[in-house]
């Protein structure tokens, strides 16, 4: 097994001379002839999803799930076989670890394109140079939802044994199949009940913590969760695709998808996921292969209005996450009643699509990135919370039916998805607008005894300086009216609601600013005029429906009030 973080990994991990030159690049190409090129750029993309399980291949290349007929899926230990066999073929792939599980099983990363090694430095470097966008591919955070595994692992085959001609010259991507390793091995023929296989078994939903590692984003109790905020400091992905499979309304979609949620996520990058990238991949799969996806949601009422509604806002949630840190952010939710090789496959167009999106489009990706992270949030109003908007759009949902049939080794009934569409138009709720906000102050400070916050905040890769320079600018303190802590613990923690509002303090008025008097040098200041700016607002504003007090990580001080101040007029 290779050691994760070596530098680099492979034997094969020589430097890879540039593609094509940068006078090359697409930046003046008009739109009809963007048109053409992303025309042809797909055709091999899809071609390679058409054909799919229908290609022979030798038997080293053929995955688990495919010579068992689609009962099994790969363990852990085979995808790491199915990796380090592609990067020993092929030049342009190299495999390393993003980090370690809690049982300490390496969470398997590989780097594919014109980068010398695994590093991320070296990434970085192309990217840069090469003027090309970064791209993760994340699955199996949920590890009973294995069809995004199995799709990945395709997309490694096909580009070790150069099936995908020119794809790794326009884009580097970041391919991380089996994000819970832990979960992955925990197979039970009884996991996630209800779903159409794989009959051989799957793992579980959570990892070996018993948390749910798409909930664990902001307080980074998890290791992958820390491992995956490490990744995204580190190499700076452009975009993250996560791959799960999700059951609830019987509907007729194949797969079904969504933005990040969280409204704080910049509009720029909302704009250019929800209104240019996702119908794209939906036209595409729809006019290629006849297949329909749109947003997630499921129907049921709500309010008393029954409608089509989408899951949550909460940057607890990976891709929301990715959202408020400046990146593109795509969930990708394969139908649970599909077979288990029609997730794949819907899982791999869906991702094939994505990326001859993105081929085309990597100066726009770069750029929207690049200039959020300039942009200077001090004196915004950013949301804090969020609910679902007033006004609905109606949209035609495509809802389905299933059939019952019987796992052939539990008799337990599993539902499997019928070739029929009933189109029926109702509200839909894809989205969420800001419900409360507050101003993003020009900095935070915060004492040098909550060495746990600043302990997260620098796993987060939030920037961070110690030591005040001792002037008292205009200071505000957060006055705590109310403080609910949840009765029922949710993934280890006990929730927790403040009330109060930020309001001017001065020297003496509360006995954070006498410290901040006596000992200014061991203050951190956490600055607002830096690219997590959002996150750092997010997780440090008392109100936030996600940050480290809702988590109850602020508890140990609460009761002699809030102990981070804000400055309001650092300039």
């Amino acid at each position: 097994m290779p050691q994760p973080f070596a530098r680099p990994c492979t034997a094969v991990g020589q430097a890879v001379p540039s593609a094509r030159p940068a006078s090359s690049r697409r930046a003046g190409l008009t739109p009809f002839l963007l048109c053409g090129v992303l025309g042809l750029l797909l055709l091999p993309l899809a071609a390679s999803a058409a054909q799919g399980a229908d290609r022979e291949f030798d038997p080293e290349w053929v995955l688990r799930a495919e010579r068992t007929e689609y009962r099994e899926s790969a363990s852990s230990a085979e995808v790491m076989e199915w990796l380090e066999q592609a990067a020993a073929v092929h030049p342009r792939l190299h495999l390393t670890g993003m980090g370690y599980s809690n049982e300490g099983r390496v969470i398997p990363l590989l780097v594919a394109g014109p980068v010398a090694d695994p590093s991320p430095e070296a990434v970085r470097r192309a990217s840069r140079t090469e003027g090309l966008p970064v791209i993760y591919l994340q699955a199996n955070i949920h590890a009973g939802e294995v069809a995004g595994k199995e799709a990945l692992l395709r997309l490694v085959r096909e580009l070790a044994l150069e099936l995908r001609p020119g794809l790794l010259d326009d884009l580097i991507l970041l391919i991380g199949p089996n994000y819970n390793p832990d979960g992955n091995e925990r197979i039970d023929l009884r996991n996630r009940p209800r779903q159409h296989g794989p009959v051989g078994g799957m793992g579980t939903r959570t990892n070996a913590q018993g948390l749910d590692l798409n909930r664990d984003q902001m307080k980074l109790d998890a290791p992958e969760a820390r491992s995956l905020a490490q990744l995204m400091t580190d190499y700076d992905p452009h975009m993250v695709v996560d791959l799960h499979t999700t059951n609830g309304t019987r509907i007729a979609y194949h797969l079904t998808y969504a933005p990040g949620l969280h409204p704080a996520t910049p509009s720029a990058i909302d704009t250019l996921v929800r209104d240019d990238l996702l119908p794209a991949t939906t036209e595409g799969v729809l006019g290629r292969y006849g297949w329909h996806m749109w947003h997630y949601g499921n129907v049921f009422s709500r309010g008393g209005v029954e409608a089509w509604w989408t899951f949550d806002h909460r940057p607890r949630f990976v891709t929301n996450y990715v959202g408020i840190r400046n990146r593109l952010a795509v969930l990708s939710e394969a139908y649970s009643y599909a077979t288990f090789e029609d997730r794949i496959l819907a899982t791999e167009r869906f991702v094939d699509e994505i990326l001859g999106w993105s081929r085309v489009n990597g100066d726009r990706i770069r750029e929207v990135v690049e200039v959020e992270d300039r942009r200077d949030l001090r004196g915004e109003r950013i949301p804090l919370r969020a609910g679902f908007p007033d006004e609905p759009v109606l949209h035609p949902i495509l809802l389905g039916e299933v059939d019952e049939e019987f796992h052939p080794w539990t008799g337990e009934v599993m539902l499997r998805r019928r070739d029929v569409v009933h189109e029926q138009t109702m509200p839909a709720f894809v989205h969420f607008v800001g419900t409360e906000y507050e101003t993003a102050p020009d900095a935070y400070l915060i004492p040098p005894h909550l060495t746990s916050v600043v302990e997260r905040l620098r796993a987060h890769g939030i920037r961070m300086e110690q030591g005040w320079d001792g002037s008292l600018p205009a200071l505000e303190g957060f006055r705590i009216r109310e403080r609910v802590v949840a009765e029922r613990v949710f993934q280890g923690r006990n929730e927790v609601t403040l009330v109060g509002e930020w309001e001017p303090v001065l020297p003496g008025d509360v006995p954070a600013v006498e410290s901040l008097e006596q000992e200014p040098s061991q203050w951190w200041v956490v600055p607002m005029d830096q690219p997590l700016a959002r996150l750092a607002f997010l997780l440090l504003e008392p109100r936030s429906d996600d940050g480290l007090t809702a988590w109850g990580l602020m508890d140990p001080w609460l009761d002699d009030g809030f102990p981070i101040l804000r400055v309001v007029e650092l300039r």
